[in-house]
Formats: structure tokens, sequence, C-alpha cells
């Protein structure tokens, strides 16, 4: 099996890598706060295939202000980044009650309604507002 970051662009050092998440996302019309990073070690990306991965110090545990919602983004974060959305991500968990499932789908609606969709494997879904995941927030 061939490695999915084969003839990825590398960004290393958190103010490297930080900007190229942000540009990342910036390019695929998706919210610029929706990976608060921390001590971001490696961030990749493969244009052909979308793939990105993001490699940090430590996981980090983020609260969304705006919604109240907390989420996990472990030290190794990957998925495949489209237009509007992030397939297959892993690394990511939103915290549901007193359970932490996984996120594995987010998509930013299109035609734009200003809400933004994140489904995980256990069959959960929840939209929110799309300025809850605005820088700084």
């Amino acid at each position: 099996m061939a490695d999915p970051k084969e003839g990825g662009i590398v960004k290393k050092g958190h103010q490297e890598g930080l900007k190229f998440a942000v540009t990342i996302l910036e390019e695929h019309g998706l919210p610029l706060g929706l990976l608060p990073l921390a001590d971001v070690i490696e961030v990749g990306f493969v244009k052909t295939t979308g793939y990105m991965w993001i490699s940090q110090a430590k996981k980090v545990e983020h609260t969304f202000k705006l919604i109240k919602k907390q989420v996990s983004y472990d030290a190794e974060i990957t998925g495949y980044v489209e237009k509007k959305r992030i397939k297959k991500l892993k690394g990511v968990k939103a915290k549901e009650l007193m359970l932490w499932p996984p996120v594995n789908d987010i998509t930013v609606e299109d035609p734009p309604t200003g809400k933004i969709q994140f489904k995980s494997l256990a069959g959960i879904t929840k939209i929110f507002p799309e300025e809850a995941f605005a820088a700084g927030q």
C-alpha cells in the first residue's frame, strides 16, 4: 500500500506548521479556527489526494465557547481535505454527555447557510453555526 504522505508538502515547527494548516483550511473554504493547534511539530498536505496530517507535541483539548462544546485533538490528526469538507478524519473527538465519540467528517454547508456539520462513526450528527469555529474562538 502506498504511503498517503508521498508527494506531500511538509512544513516543520509551530509557526510554519500553523501557518500552513490555516492556509489549507482557508483554500478549502473551512473555518480558520477549526483546528486549534498547540506545539505543532509538522503539518503536511498532498495536493493531488487532499491528504493532510498534523503532528503536535501532545493532545490538545479546546472548548468552543460560543457553542459550549469541548473538543479533543490527538497528537496526530489526519484526514482528507476537499472543498468545504474534511473526510476520513482521525484524531478529533467531541464530548457528548460523558462520551468522546470520534469525529470523522466535517462539512461546511454549500450553498452557504452559515452552518457546519460534524458526523461521528457512532452515527451522531451535530450542526453548529460556522462562526463558532472562526479564528480565535
